[in-house]
């Protein structure tokens, strides 16, 4: 028995009172008339009569009343055990069907454990069955009958995602809070290390929960697996095109293994390599004569374990000729397209081709022909032409927009449209230059620009940003570079030019890979990447007010979005192996290699002592038994107020009765006397 607030047993102390009111109460005779006294013998009368309690049932319910209001107010409970709480707890029954679950008989092995341990749940407990793959996918809702449960995990298949096991604890927290049922959970799983979180904190279990892992698997798993696969997205020249792999061994001896370098299914270079034991080897291969388009590629290596499916690794590569970037000027500018293409040239490995116009010649331009365009100073542009290259922006069309001395006559910007507040000049001469103050640095265009340290702004343009994201500040705070969404396209505003005039940024060593990287960035070249991991949001349109249409076209050769999500869908996880088929929103297409998370198959497995700390093996009970001899406090406080009630009517009935008894008889002998 415990008390929650055990201070107001103070209150016993009134227990006192009613003894001291009833001792206190002075003891009367009633008077009798008698002839004479002379024949009685004088003695002193004894007090002890006089000391002696009276009414003690009445004292009784007084000092009841009293102890009970103290108990009550110090709110006792008792801890009662609950029989048969077999019957009131959640079993939880989660199999492992991650990637590293294909090792030898390891999935068809736990399924069979799961199975065995479901048909020991006794009947009439809610049970439930979920699985581990990228996350935790529930298959049945907890239930009595334990037959929908068993179906799902008879029909559970091995898939190419990851089993966190954060998550799973995370879910039976929850699970815990929604049911106010104890939960019992059963894992069936390989106890991969790599399935663990960051913090061991994330595997706390409800404190009600008992939980078991069911490891299936030897401890000691060898494998050998191409870890990872370095290719370019696109390649421009074959004979330049470089494909590095590197081959790991998990737990394995050293061996010498053939690595295969396969284009659309094809062997098209072999090499050998040999791999230490527990550790990395790296290959390469030079060249690949890809056809034009899209190809699937796949480094491969001869298979020597139980895991077969990691001794390839997908990645897919277009081919293509040099995107082509039309570059508008003032016919009296011709130090701005000689820097660009310089910069351009030497850095994209033949990524770009460079075609200068003057601005009285971009009337009839084809647009759709170039992967981006560049407007240097260009206020000489007609409004048709100006009207044309803001349609080919809207569809899809990205820009780049420098602004010099001809642009600062304007009142609103080429294209974008931002309102111009004239030119603002510095000295050439001494600290009174501007300044690159601020960069943002997560910007893909200004990833490998720094902070532009040393460069001298001597003109720049005044811009008011508007609705435009600013990516870089001058040391005055005046805008240097913007950006901002036109439909599906991009704008990007330089408040200065390339001539090395307004500034000398072309002769900074900063100026060749910034080029590159808004060259990249404009050309929707940015974060090309030729693989991605299981379980990756691949993205369908820049935002959620694009208007086309996308289509995803899975390994099987199906579509997998409807014809709503075709239309509003942002992108897709990409939840399997193989490769991926894809329209964007804006029209483009790719292919898209989706390989299994590398680190499914470092098979290490959980420390026995990490293992034990998770499922509490000190002093940890078999579910059953836990659930027996479960104890739940109990408080008898609705009893206690109840027997006050009945004391308290008893107490003055009592009270109320003695009292009477003794005003009638002291009324009453004075009127004898008085007779």
């Amino acid at each position: 028995m415990g008390f929650l607030a055990p201070w107001f047993l103070a209150g016993l102390a009134a227990l006192g009172l009613p003894l001291w009111i009833h001792l206190l109460r002075q003891h009367r005779t009633v008077p009798r008339p008698f002839s004479s006294l002379m024949f009685f013998e004088r003695r002193t009368q004894s007090s002890v009569k006089h000391r002696r309690l009276k009414y003690k049932r009445l004292l009784l319910l007084r000092l009841l009343l009293l102890l009970l209001l103290a108990l009550a107010f110090a709110s006792p409970y008792l801890l009662r055990s609950i029989a048969g709480m077999a019957q009131k707890r959640t079993v939880v029954i989660a199999v492992d069907r991650s990637f590293s679950m294909r090792y030898g008989d390891d999935f068809d092995r736990a399924k069979r454990e799961a199975l065995a341990r479901l048909a020991k749940v006794p009947q009439g407990t809610p049970v439930q069955a979920v699985a581990l793959a990228g996350g935790v996918e529930v298959l049945s809702q907890p239930a009595v009958d334990a037959g929908e449960a068993r179906a799902a995990i008879a029909g559970l298949k091995v898939s190419d995602g990851r089993a966190p096991y954060g998550e799973f604890a995370r879910y039976l927290r929850t699970l815990s809070e929604s049911t106010k049922l104890p939960v019992e959970a059963h894992l069936f799983t390989d106890a991969q290390k790599t399935a663990m979180p960051a913090g061991f904190a994330d595997l706390r279990l409800p404190s009600d929960a008992t939980f078991e892992l069911h490891a299936a698997g030897a401890r000691e798993r060898p494998n050998y697996y191409v870890e990872s696969v370095s290719a370019p997205k696109r390649i421009y020249d074959p004979k330049r095109v470089r494909i590095q792999a590197t081959v790991t061994a998990s737990a394995a001896p050293k061996a010498v293994r053939e690595v295969r370098l396969l284009l659309n299914g094809k062997v098209a270079q072999t090499r050998q390599v040999e791999v230490p034991e527990r550790g990395r080897a790296v290959v390469e291969f030079a060249g690949l004569d890809a056809p034009y388009g899209w190809s699937k590629g796949e480094v491969a290596i001869d298979s020597a374990d139980k895991l077969g499916a990691d001794d390839r690794f997908l990645f897919s590569i277009e081919r293509t000729d040099p995107r082509k970037v039309l570059f508008l000027h003032s016919p009296r500018d011709s130090r701005s397209p000689l820097y660009f293409r310089t910069a351009l040239e030497s850095s994209s490995e033949g990524a770009f081709q460079m075609e200068a116009r003057t601005t009285d010649q971009a009337d009839g331009v084809a647009l759709a022909n170039y992967a981006m365009a560049v407007l240097s100073d260009a206020a000489g542009l007609s409004a048709g032409a100006e009207k044309a290259i803001a349609r080919w922006v809207s569809g899809g069309g990205n820009v780049l927009v420098t602004l010099g001395p001809a642009s600062s006559a304007l009142a609103k910007a080429p294209v974008s449209g931002e309102t111009l507040g004239g030119s603002r000049y510095a000295s050439r001469s001494g600290e009174r230059f501007f300044a690159a103050a601020q960069v943002d640095q997560a910007h893909p265009a200004t990833q490998k620009l720094g902070q532009m340290e040393g460069v001298k702004f001597y003109q720049a343009v005044a811009v008011e940003p508007g609705n435009a994201r600013v990516i870089a500040r001058l040391s005055d705070q005046g805008p240097l570079l913007l950006e901002k969404t036109s439909g599906e396209g991009r704008i990007l505003l330089l408040a200065t030019t390339f001539d090395n005039v307004a500034n000398d940024f072309p002769l900074h060593p900063g100026f060749v890979p910034f080029i590159e990287q808004l060259s990249r960035y404009l050309s929707r070249m940015d974060g090309a990447v030729s693989n991605v991991a299981v379980d990756s949001f691949i993205e369908l349109r820049r935002d959620s007010e694009s208007q086309g249409t996308a289509e995803v076209i899975d390994p099987d050769g199906k579509r997998i979005l409807s014809l709503e999500q075709a239309a509003k869908a942002s992108g897709f996880p990409a939840d399997r192996e193989g490769y991926f088929d894809l329209r964007r929103a804006d029209g483009r297409r790719e292919t898209v290699a989706v390989h299994a998370d590398r680190r499914e198959s470092d098979l290490t497995s959980v420390a026995q002592e990490t293992l034990a700390l998770w499922q509490n093996a000190p002093g940890q009970t078999n579910a059953a038994a836990a659930a027996e001899s479960t104890s739940k406090p109990w408080s008898p406080w609705w009893y206690l107020l109840l027997l006050l009630a009945v004391i308290s009517a008893g107490e003055f009935f009592l009270a109320n009765r003695y009292l009477s008894t003794d005003i009638d008889a002291s009324e009453a002998s004075p009127q004898k006397e008085a007779a």
